[in-house]
Parts: structure tokens; sequence; C-alpha cells
């Protein structure tokens, strides 16, 4: 039998090593995983840390070091579409995007293990499992701080209801009076409005603005002859 002729003892042990350290670590990481009810937990870590070392340690005995890596980056690849089955879009939020990061750090974890880097492997093992339970809390309390628009990604509009004659003058002076308080605009949009009303829409250049200095600017604006409504509003960018 080729089996007998081929088999060697010590690779032999070097994969039993190579595939229990991979079991043992992915079973850590799916652990936490399967506490939190998440869609990827025990087993699929576990298989995905398992089924990464046996095919690096299999491209490692057969081929060598280069193609080992080879494999590698194809599991790579391969653990990428596997994640994004976890993946689920409901309305505007999507949801499993950490599960999949994880599935793709178990891998990793396998990998590695695979290619006998088990002090690596442990490491990363350590470095999920922190960034999965300590750093919770951490973002928790992120989440829990109120938006400073200041710093955000914000766009910023300021909108004029004039009456349909004075529209043309409106919309300078309405470019005027943002640009003297140091507010340029980009652009200026005109919408149809209620009782013979147009709706002018100045979008500014700015991403930060001082949001007692456009109620300022609104409130003059709504004083002049011809406007029915002044305001402003900010909306996130995508």
């Amino acid at each position: 039998m080729r089996f007998i002729a081929t088999f060697d003892a010590a690779s032999f042990l070097d994969t039993v090593v190579s595939l229990f350290a991979a079991f043992v670590l992915g079973t850590l990481i799916g652990a936490e995983r399967q506490y939190r009810q998440r869609t990827a937990g025990l087993r699929t870590n576990v298989l995905v840390a398992v089924g990464s070392a046996a095919f690096a340690d299999l491209a490692a005995r057969l081929g060598g070091p280069t193609d080992a890596m080879r494999v590698v980056a194809n599991v790579v690849t391969g653990v990428g579409f596997l994640g994004a089955g976890v993946i689920m879009k409901e309305g505007l939020n999507v949801r499993g995007l950490n599960t999949a990061a994880t599935l793709w750090c178990s891998a990793a974890v396998g990998s590695c293990a695979g290619t006998d880097m088990l002090g690596e492997a442990v490491l990363i093992t350590f470095i999920i499992i922190a960034g999965n339970t300590i750093l919770r809390p951490v973002a928790n309390f992120i989440d829990r701080i109120p938006l400073d628009e200041r710093h955000s990604e914000v766009s910023y509009e300021v909108r004029l209801t004039v009456d349909t004659p004075a529209l043309t003058a409106l919309r300078d002076k309405l470019i005027e009076a943002l640009e003297a308080a140091k507010y340029p605009v980009g652009d200026v949009e005109e919408e149809p409005g209620p009782d013979y009303t147009a709706v002018l829409v100045a979008k500014l250049v700015s991403t930060a603005v001082n949001a007692a200095e456009l109620d300022a600017v609104t409130d003059r604006l709504a004083t002049l002859p011809g406007v029915r409504h002044a305001t402003w509003e900010s909306s996130t960018e995508e």
C-alpha cells in the first residue's frame, strides 16, 4: 500500500499538532460568538480554523512554503465569500459585518497553525477575542456620545421659501448673505412651492458650520421682502 510507503510519523505528528491547535483556538473564538448568539458561532469558527489549517499544512507538506503561500491566499478569498453569506441587509441597517470579520480572522488563525506558526496563531486568537469583548463597551460608550456635526461628514442646505416674482433677486441676496458670513455656496437649486411660491435651496461648500451663525443668517433673510420662510438643515453624507 502506498500509505505505508509514504507514511512519515514525524510529519503526521506535526499535522496532528497543527490541526489540534487550530481546533482549540477556533473553539475559543467560536465560544465567544456562540455566547452572543451570532450567526456564525462555535462550530462554524472551528471548521473555518481547522479547514484553513488543513489546506495550509497539506500545501506545505506537498509543495513547500511557496505553495503554502498560494493556498493561504486562496483560503483568504474563499473565506471572504463564506463571510459574505452571514452579512444581512435590513432596510438601511447592515448586520453581520463583525461576524464575517471574525470568520476571516479564524481563517488567519488556522493558516498560522497549519504552517507551524503556533505562537502567532495564539496571539491572533487573543487579539480577536479581545476585540470582540474588551472593545465592546468602548464601542458602546462612543455610540452614546452626542454627534458633533462640526467634526462629522455632514452636508448643509439653506432653504428659502419666496414669492415667485422675487425669485431671481432673492437668489442673489441668498448667495450674498451666505458668502458674507463666510459660508460659500456650491450650488443653488429651485424647487416648486405652494401658493405661487418657490423654494431656493443653497448647498453649502462648508462641511462644518456654527449653528448660531446660520440661525442669524436665516433670521436676516426672513425679513427680506418676498421671503415667506427661511431655514437651514443638515444631513449626514452617505
